[in-house]
């Protein structure tokens, strides 16, 4: 399974039982849809947040430059084959997993969705246990095999909240230690890693400080839980233009037959390796996606 490098910085979770919300999800400049059938559905809801989910993706009306992800209770849940058989039929870029702690989980899942029609989508998972976090390398190792197809890891903020009994957003600081953990081992796979939820919505600043310190930490970009911080978050989450220029420049200067086969050259009275040009690259693909 190939991967796709996407644009990631604003991801929005829409609750799959919501028809306004569905309906206004393509109209938004967020780069990415999580629409849900987990938390965010009642478990009396659950199979009439499915029909409309499959309403939704028959329809066809989605922007095509919006990722569109469905966020499936755990396989060993009630709702778990359904909702694997229900995603299977959407056809979406992924699918989110809830709750992972083992590589046998992702496997799992992947039998599933393959086993319903769904060979070719690729999986998201939640990080969002201790137990998630402990065993971090074990689950993106596996993750990370062309045969599973994981794409990226989710911070679960607010269970992990839970689960160590750290109140947000006082406890941020402390989560954000094994919030590190999540990005370095994406990064040591090759995967994107999305920060988690920031509860108050109209809270823009503490909002918007949040967002700063998650692009800060190496995060690619943040859940939503409302379209009023997607603006915000696709600034915090963008090479500002300083950045760009000098992405631009070391490109530039690459480029130019007279450093063919450089590994080291001066760009504006700095020294630049090889690996300053593919971090600019990456830099200028990210602000064109």
């Amino acid at each position: 399974m190939t991967r796709q490098p996407r644009c990631r910085r604003s991801v929005l979770y829409v609750p799959a039982a919501n028809p306004k919300a569905l309906a206004k999800a393509a109209s938004l400049a967020c780069d990415a849809v999580i629409f849900d059938l987990e938390d965010a559905v009642a478990p009396e809801a659950k199979d009439e947040a499915r029909a409309a989910l499959e309403a939704h993706f028959r329809q066809g009306d989605q922007a095509a430059r919006q990722e569109r992800i469905i966020r499936v209770n755990a396989v060993s849940s009630a709702w778990g084959a359904q909702d694997m058989a229900a995603a299977a039929r959407c056809r979406p870029d992924a699918v989110l997993l809830p709750k992972v702690e083992t590589g046998e989980a992702l496997a799992e899942a992947r039998r599933q969705l393959d086993g319903a029609g769904g060979a070719g989508v690729r999986l998201w998972a939640m990080i969002e246990t201790p137990r998630g976090i402990v065993d971090l390398r074990e689950i993106v190792s596996f993750g990370a095999r062309d045969d599973v197809g994981l794409d990226c890891l989710v911070a679960g903020t607010n269970d992990i909240a839970k689960e160590t009994g750290l109140p947000l957003p006082a406890g941020r600081g402390t989560i954000e230690h094994w919030l590190a953990l999540i990005v370095i081992h994406a990064r040591a796979f090759g995967l994107d890693a999305v920060d988690g939820v920031y509860n108050d919505f109209r809270d823009e600043a503490g909002f918007a400080a949040e967002c700063r310190a998650g692009a800060l930490a190496g995060f690619d970009g943040k859940t939503l839980i409302h379209p009023g911080q997607i603006g915000p978050a696709n600034a915090a989450f963008s090479p500002g233009e300083a950045a760009l220029a000098e992405a631009r420049a070391i490109v530039a200067a690459f480029a130019e037959p007279a450093n063919a086969g450089k590994g080291v050259i001066s760009v504006d009275g700095r020294m630049v390796e090889l690996l300053h040009a593919e971090m600019a690259r990456r830099t200028l693909a990210k602000a064109s996606s």
